[in-house]
């Protein structure tokens, strides 16, 4: 996952400068809103378990859900479990001033991501939150931004834990599938076929005008910081591709980074069409018709599906993808030097592009 190295990062605040904004909204539960909150005293913690994460069981295999030492889920015969976990930091994955409903959204969404790179349908989730205060407004929000992506994709949150220190979200997601179907990274091979769904490099167009160092016209704006703050995981994509894709990931630290890591996995190299590589009306307007590659292989955040199939599996994808709700496109080929090239044109192009982000490497 990409994050905000650039921003600042304050610890000790009080409750008054935390980052649970004060909103003007009414707090969630299932079915809607309530008034907004007014109250004399703190809820403890098990009251705002209560409040605003527990709900009614959703899901037939959950056994048992919040409220006890763990959950119990009974898992279908013949599947594969697949688990992933990812921690949200603020100040280092997104600002402080973002959304408590898109922190909800993009907490999840980023673990669902990568459910749908192996492949799998995701089912249970659990949350272990830790917060500088309690704003029950902003709680309100945070859990109106995460069910209402639970719900879509009929996760049911299953557990976890709530305590007080710097803003961060860690989500565990479990998903199964049918046993031996999942996409791992490992299995592309030379004359493989390379694509990607979406478009690349918005979020981190985003990124660059949350920190002022671009300026980005108002739809521009709102389509880069919808797709940085609100990703769509591709789940749907990630079931489609089951049968068809010998390897896959979700692009999360860069698309050059990503795709290194099937090549490595796999003992392969590739050459990608810069020119194939989709982008964007909204990022062809911020380049001006002159669109920075580097940039756009390494921004990160975006969260679509980086895969390989096969060349005689290739026509199965218009089929699979025809009522799908984002677009495929080729952008390369696997072949058996190892390493990443570029070709712009048909001509080989030389081209600079930074490792990506690393928490440890400083980017």
């Amino acid at each position: 996952m990409a994050c905000w190295t650039n921003l600042p990062r304050e610890f000790g605040r009080t409750c008054a400068e935390c980052p649970c904004r004060r909103l003007s909204i009414g707090t969630h539960r299932r079915g809607g809103l309530r008034p907004p909150v007014k109250r004399w005293r703190v809820l403890s913690e098990a009251e705002l378990i209560q409040r605003y994460f527990m709900s009614a069981p959703r899901r037939a295999d959950v056994v048992l859900g919040i409220g006890d030492d763990g959950a119990i889920i009974h898992a279908e015969a013949g599947h594969d479990i697949v688990v992933s976990v990812d921690t949200l930091i603020e100040g280092v994955h997104f600002p402080p001033d973002t959304p408590p409903a898109a922190v909800g959204h993009k907490s999840l969404a980023v673990n669902l991501s990568d459910l749908a790179a192996m492949g799998a349908e995701p089912a249970w989730a659990t949350l272990s939150l830790t917060l500088p205060c309690v704003d029950e407004n902003w709680l309100a929000a945070f859990s109106a931004g995460l069910f209402g992506l639970a719900d879509r994709y009929q996760v049911e949150l299953i557990g976890g834990d709530l305590t007080q220190g710097p803003l961060s979200i860690t989500i565990q997601v479990m998903g199964s599938l049918p046993r031996g179907e999942s996409l791992r990274r490992d299995g592309a091979r030379a004359g493989d076929l390379i694509f990607v769904t979406g478009t690349i490099g918005d979020a981190g167009l985003g990124l660059e005008a949350v920190c002022k160092m671009r300026a980005l016209n108002a739809a521009s704006m709102e389509w880069c910081l919808s797709r940085l703050n609100k990703p769509s995981p591709r789940v749907d994509a990630g079931v489609k591709l089951r049968t068809v894709a010998s390897a896959a990931i979700d692009v999360s630290d860069g698309l050059a980074r990503d795709l290194d890591r099937i090549l490595s996995a796999s003992v392969v190299g590739a050459s990608l069409d810069l020119r194939s590589i989709p982008v964007s009306a909204a990022a062809r307007d911020a380049y001006a018709g002159q669109v920075a590659w580097p940039a756009v292989l390494t921004a990160g955040d975006d969260y679509e599906l980086l895969f390989t199939v096969p060349p005689a599996r290739a026509s199965e994808l218009t089929i699979l993808f025809a009522d799908a709700d984002c677009d495929i496109t080729r952008i390369g080929v696997v072949e058996p030097a190892a390493g990443l090239r570029f070709t712009l044109g048909g001509a080989a192009w030389k081209l600079l592009v930074p490792a990506g982000y690393d928490h440890f490497a400083g980017r």
